[in-house]
C-alpha cells in the first residue's frame, strides 16, 4: 500500500519548487488543460514561440476540461508531459496562468487556484470566467485531419 503524502499548508508561499512532494506538487496543476492542447512550437533562434489549436489530446474531455485517465495517461498518450521542476525552464510556453510557471517566475498563483479558494466549483467558474480554461473550447483530435491543424489555431492561450 503507497503511503499518502501530506500537503503542508501554504506550502507553495513556504518552500521551493524542487522542497515540495509528489502530492504538493500535483496540487499545483489547476486543471486548465491547456497542456493538453495541440501546439507548434518554434525553437528558432532560441526565442521559443507557440501557436496553440483547439484540438485537445484524445484523453481530454473537452466538456470539463479534465484529462478521463490521468493515472495512466502515457500508457496511452506517451509523448504526454510528466512535469518535473527541472523542465520548467524549457516550458516557458505553459500559459501566463499556470501555477507551475508563475511559481518558478516567483509570482503569486492565481488568487482563483483551488489552493486559495478551497472550493472547487468556485474556481472552476473563475478560471471560466478569466478565460484560462479550455473547458467547452476544443474538440477531440480524435478523427482529426493533420492538414486542418493550422486551421484550428487560436490566440486565447496567454503566454509571455
Amino acid at each position: 500500500m503507497v503511503k499518502q503524502q501530506a500537503i503542508r499548508p501554504n506550502f507553495w508561499q513556504k518552500y521551493t519548487l524542487d522542497e515540495l512532494n509528489h502530492a504538493e506538487w500535483e496540487a499545483l496543476c489547476d486543471g486548465c488543460g491547456v497542456c493538453c492542447l495541440v501546439k507548434f512550437l518554434d525553437d528558432e533562434d532560441n526565442q521559443e514561440s507557440v501557436e496553440y489549436t483547439d484540438v485537445a489530446c484524445q484523453l481530454l474531455d473537452c466538456l470539463t476540461g479534465h484529462c478521463t485517465n490521468y493515472s495512466n495517461r502515457q500508457d496511452y498518450v506517451p509523448d504526454c508531459i510528466n512535469l518535473t521542476v527541472e523542465m520548467l525552464p524549457n516550458m516557458m510556453w505553459l500559459p501566463n496562468s499556470c501555477a507551475y510557471k508563475r511559481l518558478y517566475n516567483n509570482q503569486p498563483i492565481p488568487e482563483w487556484h483551488f489552493l486559495i479558494t478551497q472550493d472547487q466549483l468556485k474556481t472552476q467558474q473563475a478560471m471560466l470566467q478569466a478565460g484560462v480554461s479550455v473547458a467547452g473550447r476544443c474538440v477531440s483530435e480524435v478523427g482529426m485531419p493533420d492538414e486542418e491543424l493550422e486551421d484550428r489555431i487560436i490566440t486565447w492561450v496567454e503566454v509571455g
